[in-house]
């Protein structure tokens, strides 16, 4: 009997240590270290490799490396911890953010944390799911399906180049899911010495952190979660509210070009000026700017000013719609973050293999429908909802890139069930052209009152860097947890076509998750 009350003891404490959620994930956080060694392709930063299962049901069975980078804390003495961040994407590299972008954060964090950055299970270089290059190129052309048939053929081109990916990628291409990176954050958070996480995630990341907040509430130091994505939306709501925040952000454009002199536009109908650009898109007329031999799509053109109100770069903006239309080589530069994504697309490695973290978003989100019919009538309700700019590229691509995807998935969408952390820091543009407003308020919503949302009044996605009141509201929760109080707003910057200072922030890469290229 005094031997079943010890092993009853133990279990009983074993059951209180662990927290809520996968008890493997616990398992596989501890035990694990990082071997720091300065960054062959930045010596004044120090890199390693994570270790954790490909599966956290089996933590004893087969692992992946995960690539890490630190910066030290500039001041050891007043250093605080590890600041983990994740730059979203899906798809974007959080080391190449540790290496590339020191000066994204203000002093005072670089001064008291460790920026810790790391490739998600599936990105980079942490086993990036990869896919044959040439069946990437045989996508069908136009995502904007007209009839039964050409749904059938995009089912049966999402079935093969499923197929073609898992078989390239191996064994992970089936636990790149959220859930899944929660658990290695988890095992980097006791790797790096701390016994509590202090994160900070853009975009994507904002998800990282609000599952993370969930499955591991007692492990929670301080989260500041910029731009947020809402993982409660079904398919007609995810593809709507992702419509109406696109044409928010270019009627915000339109305004602009209506009452400034700068718009070289400022002086045309720029409603028509854009209907007849969209077209001459659809009747296959358009043509990138100085590239006349790449054709432009219509979400190739819808595209443009998508991506460009991340800036905002409004002034840029409508001067590559006056380059298109006239089909002259621009006498300007064209945003960076447009031309990369028509010039260079999705560059093909030596092996003829190209990467794909579309597969992360479709362990994330079930977005079914049904066939063309269900199809054309979401449509329809995306055009009323954004007459100017149709559909989100964002959900739009997402939904078509994940349609036919087989059930379940590890990663369903649920509401927020976050109980027993501190207040986390939820943070959004009023007028961000990708994650809206309204999925902020959402997942604010959903946490309650563990949750504090901070609203930047003006444009563009992420507020981090938009103005002294965004960064100083935001340091001061990561550093002393100091939360603003309910319901405060940073008012917006007047907006002028080069950003001030403060406004200064890493160039958002062009999105790497629309259809693939066809050409």
């Amino acid at each position: 009997m005094t031997r079943f009350v010890r092993v009853l003891t133990v279990l009983l404490m074993l059951t209180v240590l662990i927290p809520r959620g996968n008890a493997a994930a616990a398992v596989t956080s501890a035990g694990r270290a990082i071997a720091w060694a300065p960054c062959v392709e930045n010596p004044t930063a120090e890199c390693g490799t994570l270790t954790v299962p490909i599966d956290g049901a089996n933590p004893g069975g087969p692992t992946i490396d995960l690539a890490v980078a630190r910066r030290k804390a500039t001041d050891p003495q007043a250093r605080i911890g590890s600041l983990i961040i994740n730059p979203g994407g899906p798809g974007e590299s959080g080391v190449d953010f540790a290496l590339r972008r020191r000066s994204y954060f203000s002093e005072e964090i670089t001064r008291r944390f460790d920026i810790v950055g790391f490739d998600p299970r599936g990105v980079a270089r942490s086993n990036p799911v990869v896919c044959s290059a040439e069946l990437m190129r045989q996508a069908p052309a136009d995502p904007f399906l007209k009839s039964q048939i050409d749904f059938d053929r995009w089912l049966d081109y999402n079935n093969r180049l499923r197929a073609d990916c898992r078989a390239r990628t191996g064994p992970l291409f089936d636990h790149v899911d959220t859930l899944s990176v929660v658990n290695d954050v988890d095992a980097l958070r006791a790797a790096v010495g701390d016994g509590k996480l202090t994160y900070y995630g853009l975009s994507y990341g904002t998800l990282i952190g609000q599952l993370y907040a969930e499955r591991f509430p007692g492990r929670v130091r301080a989260l500041a979660l910029d731009s947020n994505i809402d993982h409660s939306l079904r398919t007609a709501a995810f593809l709507n509210t992702g419509a109406a925040t696109a044409q928010d952000s270019f009627e915000e454009f339109a305004a602009w070009c209506e009452r400034d002199s700068a718009c070289v536009l400022h002086d045309r109908d720029l409603r028509a000026f854009w209907a007849n650009l969209l077209a001459r898109a659809e009747r296959g007329e358009l043509h990138h700017p100085g590239h006349p031999t790449v054709t432009l799509s219509t979400l190739d053109l819808i595209r443009l000013p998508f991506q460009t109100t991340y800036g905002p770069y409004w002034r840029e903006l409508a001067e590559t719609m006056v380059a298109i239309d006239s089909g002259a080589t621009p006498s300007k530069a064209l945003p960076e973050i447009f031309t990369r994504q028509l010039t260079q697309r999705r560059a093909p490695r030596a092996d003829g293999l190209v990467a794909n973290p579309l597969r992360i978003v479709c362990q994330d989100f079930h977005l079914p429908i049904r066939n063309y019919r269900e199809f054309a009538a979401l449509l329809r309700r995306s055009q009323r909802i954004a007459p100017d700019m149709r559909v989100s590229p964002l959900t739009f691509s997402f939904t078509m890139g994940c349609l036919g995807e087989p059930v379940p998935i590890p990663n369903p969408q649920h509401r927020l069930r976050i109980d027993g952390t501190p207040t986390l820091l939820l943070g959004n543009a009023r007028h961000d052209p990708a994650t809206g407003h309204a999925w902020a308020a959402s997942a604010a919503g959903q946490i309650g009152g563990e949750a504090r949302l901070l609203t930047y009044e003006g444009w563009g996605h992420s507020i981090y860097n938009r103005s002294q009141c965004t960064r100083g509201t935001i340091d001061r929760y990561l550093i002393d947890q100091t939360l603003p109080p309910p319901g405060t707003r940073c008012p917006a910057v007047p907006y002028t076509s080069t950003p001030t200072p403060t406004q200064i922030r890493p160039t958002p890469a062009p999105l790497p998750l629309d259809p693939p290229d066809p050409s």
